[in-house]
């Protein structure tokens, strides 16, 4: 019995070999080395998508898809860098704009231009815009009615898809880039402490309560 307690006082000692106020120190600067990287992974995707809302102003459409392919080549590749919700609306109104100048109503007043003109008060009124679904909604209501009206005449608009004009990138859970391995260093030890301060309380429990009378 009074080996097996020096044995169980030498797993002790072994263990607290290297302190936990150590490894709380290696801790803490990993956190910061990997929330350094975290951050920069952010920024670098919010001057990718920066860069799309910049093409998207200008009407290039090879420069959009070639800034739009950019920007989810990035994200696919870092962590945390999920871009959110974005809209081209600066290419949707240019493609409403084509629909529109299509249709012509038999005064040849544009069906979408009488829409728009109808609506444009009431959105700015309360404050809407593209894409707000209500402004949307009453250009369809509008047309809707034009179209009943101009029956006779087959006047027919075809809005653009406004999902086509939204996009989205998810970044994954973990990537395998500065940023990726810092947070799996800062994981590693913080499972090391955990470990060590349960393995070091169950040792000194047994050492208590089983070999209290050596």
């Amino acid at each position: 019995m009074a080996t097996d307690k020096k044995q169980v006082r030498r797993s002790i000692h072994q263990l607290q070999t290297v302190k936990t106020w150590q490894l709380l120190v290696l801790l803490t600067m990993s956190i910061l080395v990997s929330a350094t990287f975290l951050r920069l992974n952010n920024i670098g995707m919010v001057e990718r998508r920066d860069a799309v809302v910049s093409a998207d102003k200008t009407g290039n459409l090879e420069d959009i898809q070639n800034r739009l392919y950019d920007l989810q080549r990035y994200v696919n590749t870092h962590m945390n860098t999920s871009t959110g919700r974005i809209a081209l609306e600066h290419q949707y109104a240019r493609d409403a704009e084509k629909a529109k100048s299509a249709v012509d109503v038999g005064s040849g007043t544009s069906a979408q231009q009488a829409a728009i003109a109808a609506c444009d008060p009431i959105a700015t009124a309360n404050g809407w815009r593209w894409p707000d679904p209500r402004y949307t909604a009453c250009v369809s209501k509008e047309l809707d009615r034009y179209n009943q009206e101009n029956a006779g005449g087959e006047v027919q608009v075809n809005l653009p898809n406004q999902g086509l004009y939204y996009h989205e990138f998810i970044a994954p859970v973990w990537s395998s880039d500065f940023a990726g391995w810092s947070t799996l260093v800062s994981l590693v030890i913080a499972i090391m402490i955990l470990v060590r301060m349960i393995s070091v309380g169950i040792l000194k429990l047994l050492l208590k309560r089983s070999y209290s009378s050596v």
